[in-house]
This record gives C-alpha cells, sequence and structure tokens, in this order.
C-alpha cells in the first residue's frame, strides 16, 4: 500500500483523468499557514496604502516615474524577491507562498501587471536559466527592484508563433559580443526597464536563443507608449535593438535553447495569471456586494431582489471553483518540485521539471481564472447598472484591465488546443495512459447501462458524477483521436470543445475535494454553503459537458456510431437535479451578510 505523501509525489501532469484523487492529497487555501496569510496581509496592505490611492495618476501616464517608484517601494518590502533564493538577495519562498503572493497583488490593476512582469517573465528566466555568474550580478538588484526587468518575445509579425520571429544576433569575428537587431512589441515595463531577456535567432538557427541585455549596453530605442484598451498604468512600448552589441557571456544557457526557454517561463505565467486573477476576482466580487448592500431601489437595497443575489452567488462560486483547482495544481507542482529536489536535483531546475509537469493544468488555469474574471467584472458592471458605465465608478476600470488576460500568456484558444496536444503527446509516449481507460469507456457502451446506487453517504453522487465526467472526456477524446488521427491537430473547434470538457471537468473535481477536505476539517453543518457551491457547480459542469461533447461528437461522428456515442454522452453526464436557485440564494444570503467575497 503506497503512503499518502508517495502518492502525492507520484502524480503526473494530466493523470487526474484517469485517476481517482483523494482529498488528504490535495492543498486547499484554508490550510495556508500563519507565515503565508501575514505575507498575504502585507501584500494587501501595499496595496490599499500604497497602490490604490494612485491608480488615477498612474492610468493618466502623465508621471513616468510613478510606476517605478511604487516597484522600489515594493522591493524595499521584498516583494519582488519572494522566489528569489536568499542567497542572491531574496526571501527563497515555496512555490505556493510565491502564487499567494501573486494572488493577492493581482487585483493591483495596472500595478499588478507591471510586478508580476517584472517578478515573473523579467526576472524568472535569469532565476531558472542563468549561470551563477549571471545570478550573481543581476538577481540582487532585480530583487530590490534597483533594477527593473522586462521579457521581449513578441514580435510584429510572431504573436502566439514566438519560434518565428526574425529578431537576429550575429556573433562578432572574436566571438566576444552579439550584434542584436531587431524589433519588439507589447513589451510590459519597457519604458524604465533597466534589463531585458531578449529572444533572437543567432544566425541561421532554427530556434531562438535568448539572451540578457542591459538597456545601458545601448542599441536600445523605445517607441512611444501604446495607447491601450485597459492597464492603463502599465509601460507597453515596442522596443527596437539596432546593433546593440551585448556581450557574449550574456548569452541565456545554451545557443538555441531560447524557445524551450520561453515555453517553460509561460508555463510558470499562466499559472500564475490565474493567481491573479482570482484576486482581482475577489476583489470586484466585493465591491459589488458592498454596493448591492448599499444600493437602494424600490425602498430597499437591491441585494435583496433575486436577480441581483443569482449574480452575486455565480461570481462567487466561478470564483471558489478557479481557486480550488488552481491551487490544487500549485501544490501538485510544489510537491514536484520538492521530489525532484529530495533526488538531487538543484533547486532551478526542479522548479523548471515540476513546472514542466504539470503544463497541462498550468494551460487550463490559465483559461479558467481568466474567463472567471471575464465574466466577474461583466456582472460587477450590471450590478452597478448606469454607475458601472461610468468612469466615475470602480467596475470601468476593473471592466477594461481584466480583458487582456484572455490574450496574455498565450491566448485562450492557444491554451485550450495546447491542453489537448500535451495530453495525447504524453499519452503516445507512454506517460499517461489514456488508451486502456478510453477502450474501456468504447466497451463499456456496449454494456448495459449502470443505473445507479442508493448510497446515502455524503458525497457520494459527487464523486460517481466525476468518474462519469472524466468518462465523458474519455469517450469524446478517444474517437476524436480514432477518427480524425492526423486531422485532429487541425481540427481546432473539436480541440476547444475536448479542452473545454477537461477544464471544467478538473474545477468540478478540484471543488469536491477542497469542500470534502473542509468538511473533515470543520464538520458538515459548518460547511452548508460550500455544499451549495458545489452541487451548483456540479450541476452546471453536468450541462456543460452534454452540450459541448454533443458539438464535437456532431462535428466528427455520424449514422449509428454518431447515435451510440450520443447515447454514452448522455449517460457520463448526468447528475441528479439541483435546485440552483434556492442554493444561490444561501451563498449569496451568507455574502450579503459578510459584505465581502468570504469562501
Amino acid at each position: 500500500m503506497e503512503t499518502s505523501e508517495a502518492k502525492k509525489t507520484a502524480i503526473k501532469g494530466g493523470e487526474w483523468i484517469i485517476k481517482e484523487t483523494a482529498y488528504q492529497d490535495i492543498f486547499i487555501p484554508e490550510e495556508f499557514d500563519e507565515e503565508q496569510r501575514m505575507i498575504a496581509q502585507t501584500c494587501s496592505d501595499f496595496l490599499q496604502n500604497e497602490v490604490y490611492p494612485l491608480v488615477e495618476r498612474l492610468d493618466s501616464m502623465q508621471e513616468p516615474e510613478l510606476m517605478p517608484s511604487l516597484l522600489d517601494k515594493s522591493g524595499e518590502l521584498g516583494l519582488l524577491g519572494m522566489n528569489i533564493p536568499e542567497q542572491y538577495g531574496g526571501f527563497g519562498k515555496d512555490f505556493v507562498t510565491g502564487m499567494l503572493a501573486t494572488e493577492v497583488m493581482g487585483a493591483g490593476h495596472s500595478y499588478a501587471v507591471a510586478l508580476l512582469a517584472h517578478t515573473g517573465i523579467g526576472t524568472l528566466p535569469i532565476a531558472l536559466y542563468g549561470n551563477e555568474e549571471q545570478k550573481t550580478k543581476y538577481l540582487p538588484k532585480l530583487a530590490t527592484g534597483e533594477w527593473k526587468a522586462s521579457y521581449c518575445l513578441t514580435e510584429p509579425g510572431s504573436g502566439s508563433d514566438a519560434n518565428s520571429g526574425k529578431t537576429k544576433a550575429i556573433p562578432t569575428a572574436d566571438g566576444k559580443h552579439y550584434i542584436i537587431n531587431g524589433q519588439k512589441m507589447w513589451i510590459t515595463n519597457a519604458g524604465f526597464a533597466d534589463v531585458f531577456i531578449v529572444f533572437a535567432k543567432i544566425e541561421d538557427d532554427e530556434n531562438l536563443s535568448a539572451f540578457i541585455v542591459e538597456k545601458a549596453f545601448g542599441g536600445v530605442r523605445l517607441n512611444a507608449e501604446e495607447k491601450k484598451m485597459g492597464i492603463k498604468g502599465s509601460s507597453t512600448r515596442q522596443v527596437f535593438f539596432e546593433d546593440c552589441k551585448v556581450p557574449a557571456e550574456n548569452l541565456l544557457s545554451t545557443r538555441g535553447n531560447g524557445f524551450k526557454i520561453a515555453v517553460n517561463i509561460l508555463n510558470i505565467g499562466r499559472i500564475k495569471l490565474s493567481a491573479a486573477a482570482i484576486g482581482a476576482s475577489k476583489k470586484v466580487t466585493s465591491v459589488a456586494v458592498n454596493y448591492a448592500n448599499e444600493r437602494n431601489q424600490f425602498g430597499r437595497p437591491i441585494s435583496k431582489y433575486g436577480a441581483i443575489r443569482h449574480k452575486l452567488a455565480e461570481m462567487a462560486i466561478r470564483v471558489f471553483g478557479a481557486e480550488s483547482a488552481t491551487y490544487r495544481a500549485t501544490q501538485n507542482i510544489e510537491d514536484r518540485i520538492m521530489a525532484y529536489r529530495t533526488e538531487g536535483m538543484d533547486a532551478a531546475s526542479a522548479e523548471l521539471k515540476g513546472v514542466e509537469q504539470f503544463g497541462i493544468e498550468c494551460a487550463m488555469m490559465k483559461v479558467e481564472g481568466s474567463e472567471t474574471l471575464d465574466y466577474v467584472v461583466d456582472e460587477g458592471v450590471q450590478i452597478y447598472g448606469g454607475m458601472g458605465y461610468s468612469a466615475e465608478a470602480p467596475m470601468d476600470r476593473a471592466y477594461r484591465d481584466a480583458r487582456i488576460n484572455r490574450i496574455f500568456e498565450g491566448t485562450n484558444e492557444i491554451n485550450r488546443m495546447l491542453t489537448v496536444d500535451m495530453i495525447l503527446k504524453r499519452a503516445m509516449k507512454g506517460e499517461i495512459d489514456l488508451m486502456g481507460p478510453a477502450q474501456a469507456v468504447a466497451n463499456e457502451l456496449m454494456g448495459i447501462p449502470d443505473f445507479g446506487d442508493d448510497s446515502t453517504e455524503l458525497l457520494a453522487a459527487e464523486k460517481k458524477a466525476i468518474a462519469q465526467f472524466k468518462k465523458a472526456i474519455l469517450l469524446v477524446a478517444g474517437a476524436a483521436v480514432q477518427k480524425l488521427m492526423m486531422q485532429l491537430a487541425k481540427e481546432q473547434e473539436v480541440l476547444m470543445y475536448i479542452a473545454d470538457m477537461a477544464i471544467k471537468t478538473y474545477v468540478a473535481e478540484s471543488v469536491l475535494l477542497r469542500v470534502e477536505k473542509l468538511i473533515a476539517m470543520k464538520g458538515e453543518e459548518a460547511c452548508q454553503t460550500y455544499l451549495d457551491i458545489m452541487r451548483v457547480t456540479f450541476n452546471d459542469t453536468a450541462d456543460n459537458l452534454w452540450i459541448t461533447g454533443k458539438n464535437a461528437i456532431n462535428a466528427f461522428a455520424e449514422g449509428d456510431e454518431q447515435k451510440m456515442m450520443i447515447i454514452g454522452l448522455k449517460r457520463f453526464s448526468k447528475f441528479d437535479p439541483v435546485n440552483t436557485k434556492d442554493a444561490r440564494q444561501r451563498i449569496a444570503q451568507k455574502l450579503i451578510e459578510e459584505n465581502r467575497y468570504c469562501f
């Protein structure tokens, strides 16, 4: 019998589809320790005292030194070095703690974008791929904010297809320098960055290489600030490299390894974006609850009306689901990192391998987190009514700032397709046994249906439903692979349907596991509202799988095969009826009483 700890470290990315997970083996936000909560409070206080009073001035972009000064203050508090090792001037906190800080700071509008670009894509390439000399030179200054960082990957002709970039790096005759020429666009923090992580192809290489470029090297020219829909306070510019002379020792990692660096850094960025979106979603939900309690219409607060309560409850349900799934994946990553370190791997390599192992979940959570925030801000505007459309009210900025998150770190469409692509590639390599379970599901269609059982055990219906939901994914994905084979990669709509089924099932299972763990911690009576959240989630997930799966099947199957698969899908996407109206009423009542997001 495997121990619980062995099981935790043994789980692989994507294996949740074919394996049952025990609640004891996941992490939930209610388990943050005292130190982590103190860090979260420090982050929250910083937003309240330093950032929120300045959001109007930041968005006006009339004071170029304002954002850098906030990053300086962040550095003084240690907020820029949360995950940088102590020997390089950081706090050396674990991946979970860094995610919590990211979540809280995610409510910081444009400041959050600047902060996360600096600490994430700007600093992590050096922290995770730099040699000892590079880390010693750059990380201490990045940890304090003395130097600000930026990341230069996207070009006018290469967005999602990053490896097609045209920027060139030509070695000098003596081999001591590279001369970089090219153009980058949508570069966050470009207006004040001291250090740029620049991706370029050396000579006629097929793959990108990465370089650490200091602005002081010269040959770096900036366009004016971009005029954007949202996140107006963040610096976003085009960057031109014109005979920029970079020392050879500033090549990051090895020649031609830049694309891999970009992919792995984006994996981290994706799950961190989900955490940031959760923080922003919680903030917007709290603001919406406040307003609903204060705004009177027809003689009473609008929070008394069912339509408003439905919106508030649904906002909370989606935030709870995204949060549950994100921290489940986060702890899986942390467990894998520690397992690699126990095996003797150095800290940087262990973090890279740990995150890479859960690249599937990172992509899924990027989609779920960003789309949760989009839903929340949209309903936030609606709850405010006419005031929601006014620039004088807080929802205007929240709505505009949220929209970029579905594009950042790879569009949601790309991340959906990556989710399925990564799962199938791992199956083909034998890293995940999908074919056996998929064949078993296909065989089950020919058998006598399971008409259920009479179990009265708490959560029995949800546990059975999760097993069935996973069968629905295997049914559709397995048939799509068999039917379309090599053409599947071109059937983007089918891939996105399958990804949606996977994402919604992963979130539903994460909610179930979190609620099960909360019941073990607090008792059933104290968890009634959480049970409501879970049951509404399952009701809606079943409906989503039925519609999405049916659309996928209809896209590639016909005749008797189609009919048989539709019957199977219907069987696997069933869930007992739930009075979602009353459940949402109870969830909303809890929010209204607390006057904030409180789950």
